[in-house]
Formats: structure tokens, C-alpha cells, sequence
């Protein structure tokens, strides 16, 4: 870039000089589009405060989060506890700071897993089509017939309760959606022109969809997976809801929602301050994927 020309005709120069000068440009325009959308700006900025939260949860909270005190349990918000305590006597506030790590850690490794098993599965299944596509196409009907929280208790169940095994049951729930979006952006990508060139080269099927199909799917599976968290959220609650995702005494969202609830009439915060945050969490993923979807798919702009 010449050091006489401004950062912004460089950003804005009709054609790029370079591949970076174009990615430059891409993402410059994408942070235009985001930046013009304040629902999306407002759910972008919530997710940001949540990570840095989350990964300074031991420098934000106030007080020990396994630490019980009887004496002082069920207390109102104070100037000591800013949201009040459990039933067990323990800070709320600190808890909900630690809960979020398990929260994002929950939300992200399943989107990790489900993400590219649908991408794969997907892909695969609109390329090859045929006998191929029926049975991988049929195996994600059988599974989308479930509601993904009934489908992630059984797996759950089957496995066992604990964290790790959530994850595996939550994703093993969330790919089929993302299978199909792949399915359906594979059979248009597979009759353009650049495809039918890189098969007459030679190019092995294996190689078209991993080097040439999948990239392409690769921005609408982002945006599915993005709107997707909000419900990979609200399962893992659920599952902490019944006991059988996050273990006591672990301050997941879910756990100490299902432990507030029998002090709902008396001591509303136990119950409504997860409540709150399972919600303003989920609300933040919708806003970003909706705007995310403005900039990876200018056809939606």
C-alpha cells in the first residue's frame, strides 16, 4: 500500500491490487454492514462482554463460589452480595460470573462438533447424490423428527450425566439442521462452471468437496450455527434444569435455575438472575447471527 494514499481510497479502490488488499476490502465492508445494523451491533457488543466476563470470571467475582455459609442464605441484593445469596448461603453474583465459562464452554465445543459433522455430512450427500444422498438425507429426517431437547436427553441419558457427555448429546442434536443447509448450498454449488473445470482436470470427488464444495458452504453454515447457540444454550440449561448436564456444585445457569425454583414466591432472585442471563445470552447469539447473515451473505443485505 503506498504510503501517499489514505487507508480509506486504499480500502475503497475499485479493484484490488493484491489478495490481501481484497480480503482487506471484504472485511471492511463486512464491518460496514455489521456496523450499520445496531440490533446486531447491540448483540455483537453483548457477546464480547459476556467473553470478557467469562475469561476474567476469577478477577471479577467477589467471593468464593463452592464457599457456604448458612448463616447468611437466602439474603436480598446488597451492598455485600450485589445479587443476593442461594439457599446454601453462597454469592449468586460470583457464581453467575464462573457460570458463564461453563455456559460458552458448553455452547462453543458443541458448535466445534456439531458444525463440521453437518458440514461434512452435508456436503458429502448433495454432491454424490444418488443412494448416497437418500440414506444420509433419510438419517437426518429420522433425527430432525425428535425436538433436539427430547433428542438430547435420551443421549444424555444413555450416557450418562456430567458436562462432557452433554456436549456430545447437544451436538449429536444440532447437526442435522446444519447437514441439510450444506445439502442444499452443495447442489447449487455443484453445477457451477468452476466445478465442471476442476473434474475435467481430473480432480478426484474427495478433493472437489473438501477443497472446493465445503469452503463455499462454509459462510451460510457459520451463520446457521451462530443462530443456532441460542437453542444449544437453552438445551444445555435444560439439561442442567433436570440434573443431567452440569453436576452440583457447579454454578452452571441451568443447575441454579432448577435450585431457585422452589424459592420463586420468596426469594425471587435465585430463580430470575439465571433466568435473566440464559436469556439476554441466547437474545445476544439471535442479534449477532442476523447480522452476521447481512455480512458473510450479501443476498440477504
Amino acid at each position: 500500500m503506498p504510503g501517499s494514499t489514505s487507508l480509506g481510497t486504499w480500502l475503497r479502490a475499485p479493484v484490488p491490487a493484491s489478495p490481501f488488499q481484497a480480503r482487506m476490502q471484504a472485511t471492511w465492508l463486512g464491518w460496514r454492514r455489521l456496523r450499520s445494523n445496531p440490533p446486531a451491533l447491540a448483540g455483537g457488543i453483548m457477546l464480547l462482554i459476556l467473553i470478557t466476563i467469562a475469561v476474567f470470571a476469577p478477577l471479577i467475582a467477589t467471593h468464593d463460589i463452592y464457599a457456604q455459609d448458612l448463616s447468611q442464605r437466602l439474603l436480598p441484593p446488597s451492598a455485600v452480595n450485589w445479587l443476593g445469596t442461594d439457599d446454601l448461603g453462597r454469592d449468586i453474583f460470583s457464581r453467575l460470573i464462573f457460570g458463564a465459562r461453563i455456559t460458552l464452554y458448553i455452547a462453543f465445543l458443541a458448535a466445534l462438533i456439531a458444525g463440521p459433522l453437518g458440514l461434512v455430512i452435508g456436503a458429502t450427500a448433495g454432491y454424490l447424490g444418488g443412494w448416497t444422498d437418500t440414506i444420509l438425507m433419510r438419517l437426518v429426517d429420522i433425527f430432525l423428527s425428535f425436538p433436539s431437547l427430547i433428542l438430547a436427553l435420551a443421549f444424555v441419558a444413555a450416557l450418562g450425566p456430567g458436562i462432557e457427555n452433554a456436549i456430545i448429546a447437544i451436538s449429536l442434536a444440532a447437526w442435522p439442521p446444519i447437514a441439510r443447509l450444506a445439502r442444499a448450498e452443495t447442489l447449487t454449488v455443484r453445477k457451477s462452471d468452476y466445478i465442471a473445470a476442476v473434474r475435467l482436470q481430473g480432480a478426484s470427488r474427495l478433493r472437489i468437496i473438501v477443497n472446493h464444495v465445503m469452503p463455499m458452504c462454509i459462510p451460510s453454515v457459520i451463520v446457521r450455527i451462530t443462530l443456532n447457540m441460542a437453542a444449544i444454550i437453552l438445551t444445555a440449561a435444560g439439561l442442567g434444569f433436570l440434573g443431567l448436564g452440569a453436576q452440583p456444585p457447579s454454578p452452571e445457569w441451568g443447575a441454579m435455575l432448577s435450585t431457585g425454583r422452589q424459592f420463586v414466591m420468596t426469594s425471587w432472585w435465585i430463580a430470575a438472575i439465571p433466568g435473566t442471563a440464559i436469556l439476554l445470552t441466547s437474545l445476544a447469539f439471535n442479534l449477532f447471527g442476523d447480522g452476521l447473515r447481512d455480512v458473510l451473505d450479501p443476498r440477504h443485505g
